[in-house]
């Protein structure tokens, strides 16, 4: 491993060398001359590669909405989250920092809550005095990612000014947005020094905070034993019924038979 000290840094494959950017900085390496896989590393290496694809669309999500510069490792620290969580457990991302240094637990102690109608509820709580800072601007973004069709199917944001010398009587923004996908919602928060954002990074967070995996229409089965009763209560019924067919058929043949037999009868006038 080498760090690239020239002006023009490059990330991916040239030729024989493989770039790559960490911790923000430039590195390269050298492509090994043959790789051998096993079983085990091959599925890992499919793994990250599912997971690298995943991450890769969360962040771009989000990345025109972002106003809070993200840490060199972002990249990293979301794809091990979602190779932890399971590639296909979205709602793992769940608490997922953009910046690490600070998180939106620092702001509300009480954390906020997204209820089933896209409803994004912020209790009433005592705001923290920072020195330095007099507002908070909080930015809720919501997109919906349909990861099946990777793409982002819509994105919507609201955002409040929060006087921290005044009392908080808590808040609701509607951060539902409408189309198919799964649901994320990220919680920004930035520390204001009058009308600009603060530069240190303990006053600016952007989190996720909540997750909602589309709805999925539920089928309803009767428990195996009631069917095997219902079935046999219909055989019973279909018994019966052809057991009166057929009584009701030999008493017309009787009948019959029976007119067959007897002598007309004529009558006088």
């Amino acid at each position: 491993m080498a760090k690239q000290t020239s002006l023009f840094t490059f990330s991916g494959k040239a030729g024989n060398m493989i770039g790559y950017y960490r911790d923000g900085k430039h590195y390269f390496r050298s492509m090994p001359e043959t790789v051998r896989q096993t079983t085990a590393t091959r599925r890992a290496a499919q793994r990250f590669g599912a997971a690298s694809s995943k991450g890769r669309l969360i962040r771009r999500a989000f990345a025109n909405d972002l106003d809070v510069r993200c840490d060199g490792g972002h990249i990293n620290r979301l794809n091990k989250t979602i190779i932890k969580g399971g590639i296909r457990n979205t709602e793992a991302i769940a608490g997922f920092r953009f910046n690490q240094h600070t998180g939106t637990d620092r702001f509300f102690t009480v954390a906020p809550t997204l209820s089933e109608d896209g409803i994004l509820h912020i209790p009433p709580q005592a705001l923290p005095q920072c020195r330095g800072i007099s507002t908070l601007e909080v930015k809720v973004i919501a997109t919906r990612i349909h990861f099946g069709e990777r793409r982002v199917t819509g994105t919507e944001t609201a955002m409040i000014l929060l006087d921290i010398r005044e009392a908080f009587a808590g808040a609701a923004l509607n951060v539902d947005v409408p189309g198919k996908g799964t649901l994320i919602v990220a919680l920004q928060v930035r520390g204001m020094c009058g009308d600009r954002a603060s530069f240190n990074r303990k006053y600016l967070a952007a989190d996720i905070i909540a997750v909602q995996e589309p709805q999925t229409k539920q089928v309803f089965h009767k428990p195996e034993h009631q069917q095997q009763a219902m079935l046999q209560q219909r055989l019973q019924s279909l018994a019966v019924t052809a057991q009166q067919q057929a009584i009701s058929s030999t008493h017309q043949a009787t009948q019959r038979q029976k007119m067959a037999a007897s002598p007309p009868v004529i009558q006088r006038e």
